[in-house]
């Protein structure tokens, strides 16, 4: 059900050698938010997903999936976690010589293994699967071409079918638009969020654009240096919070990103009241207050 606490992360940290890459993360996640976590290259972005997703071991804390410990889980077990956590990857590690329903049914490696998936050994229902998925995602046409054949809007299209054949609870999304141009950004943002309204599925995305993250995401996480320096509400993301997430040496580039498409909101008074925390702090009106008047509004 929407809204039952599902995910939780208790003071995760990651170091490598004396480089601590995530510095003890805390975070509570619903079932059925959608977050978007932004921050500047190395803030940690991508090794947090990696410590969710089990291809890193924590140095310290602890996830909990459902009740659950997921970084004491081995063997099948873990395995059976990494089907339920499906990953997207920014470079979306298609088979290119396969041809796209191919690629699509790999999602169900878990239930046959990398042998007999490879080997195309799958059911009918499988494949009856595997083309809905595409279809929802405008691609059952380009089922059996090669992926390499794709665009790579399309490709990473083809990469969410595949997390989607997986019957995932939570997808993680890394990057996935980084290397898109902003047409086939916009679609598979919309489909991320598709997935997230229509099925009820978690989605964590890491993202480099404050616009996207504003317009798709129910709430926003801000990491830098490792941390978690804001969590909150995408209209909770002001001038402040932007320059604790990117830091005066990136303040530039963040706000002159995000007013591409949307000015940095502030507490005007037809705005509803917003709340979130920058660096442990709550931030926003407080309870029975009514927001301010004046709108925080910056030029590029």
């Amino acid at each position: 059900m929407k809204g039952k606490q599902m995910l939780e992360i208790r003071q995760l940290s990651k170091s490598f050698g004396r480089t601590t890459a995530v510095d003890d993360v805390s975070l509570q996640i619903p079932e059925g938010q959608m977050i978007g976590i932004i921050g500047r290259s190395g803030a940690g972005k991508s090794t947090l997903l990696r410590l969710l997703n089990r291809l890193l071991e924590p140095t310290a804390g602890a996830v909990r999936f459902a009740g659950a410990e997921v970084t004491t889980l081995k063997g099948r077990e873990l395995l059976a976690w990494r089907a339920d956590c499906a990953m997207i990857f920014q470079q979306f590690n298609l088979v290119n010589r396969l041809d796209v329903l191919t690629n699509v049914l790999i999602g169900r490696i878990n239930r046959h293994g990398t042998f007999s998936s490879l080997a195309k050994h799958f059911t009918a229902a499988e494949r009856a699967l595997a083309i809905a998925a595409l279809d929802r995602l405008d691609l059952a046409d380009q089922a059996l071409q090669r992926a390499d054949t794709l665009s790579g809007g399309q490709q990473q299209r083809v990469a969410i079918a595949r997390a989607m054949l997986q019957e995932p609870k939570l997808i993680l999304a890394d990057e996935p638009i980084a290397s898109l141009d902003p047409r086939n950004a916009t679609r598979v943002m919309e489909a991320l969020r598709t997935i997230n309204r229509e099925d009820g599925i978690t989605v964590i995305c890491n993202l480099h654009t404050l616009d996207k993250a504003r317009s798709y995401c129910d709430r926003i996480v801000g990491m830098s240096q490792g941390a978690v320096v804001f969590d909150g509400a995408p209209q909770a993301l002001t001038q402040a919070a932007v320059h604790a997430i990117y830091g005066a040496a990136g303040e530039e580039d963040a706000i002159s990103e995000s007013v591409t498409s949307t000015a940095l909101p502030g507490f005007a008074a037809e705005d509803r009241p917003v709340s979130g925390q920058l660096n442990g702090t709550e931030i926003g009106p407080r309870a029975g207050q009514e927001p301010r008047p004046d709108r925080v509004v910056l030029s590029a």
